[in-house]
């Protein structure tokens, strides 16, 4: 990575490893483990997959974009993890039954009809409302929304240390 010397940076730095270590958790848990993830799963995944890609052009360029580019786009990154706390929180509301889920995960079986037992083979549905898994309570999801809202705050500290950063500069 590149040569960090502020600290904003380094909360930036501190977001993108969280992250990039929780999306490799969760496929080491797929692959190594064995969990299926469910549709709202892998929704969750997409936060993931937009916002560390450009936090880490960030981080690499963070000397060479302007100080106001840098700032906008760390707040771009906290706007998707943001998103990424509703998507948790959200499945982990279908898991409590607090809510309903998508029909295509947790549907309440209306319309099934003989058809459609004769293809069951053909497609594995994983339950969006039953979690694989909880330590101390908590499933999957809501480490999810725990670990992004960890995110959002180190972005945050981040955005906030930038912008007091930008204050001080005078103006050309």
């Amino acid at each position: 990575m590149a040569h960090i010397s502020t600290n904003n940076s380094n909360f930036a730095n501190a977001a993108f490893m969280v992250g990039f270590f929780t999306i490799a958790g969760a496929w080491g848990f797929e692959l190594i483990g064995g969990y299926i993830p469910c549709e709202l799963c892998l929704a969750q995944r997409i936060p993931y997959y937009l916002g560390l890609p450009i936090l880490g052009a960030t981080i690499v360029l963070w000397k060479k974009l302007p100080p106001f580019i840098t700032l906008m786009l760390t707040l771009l990154v906290a706007v998707i993890f943001l998103w990424s706390i509703y998507l948790g929180a959200f499945h982990s509301g279908v898991e409590w039954k607090f809510w309903a889920g998508p029909t295509a995960c947790s549907g309440t079986g209306e319309g099934l009809s003989f058809n459609d037992l004769s293809n069951l083979s053909d497609a594995a549905i994983v339950p969006c409302d039953e979690p694989e898994f909880r330590f101390l309570g908590i499933s999957f999801a809501g480490y999810n929304a725990l670990i992004s809202s960890l995110i959002v705050l180190l972005l945050a500290r981040s955005s906030f240390g930038q912008f007091k950063s930008m204050k001080k500069q005078p103006s050309v």
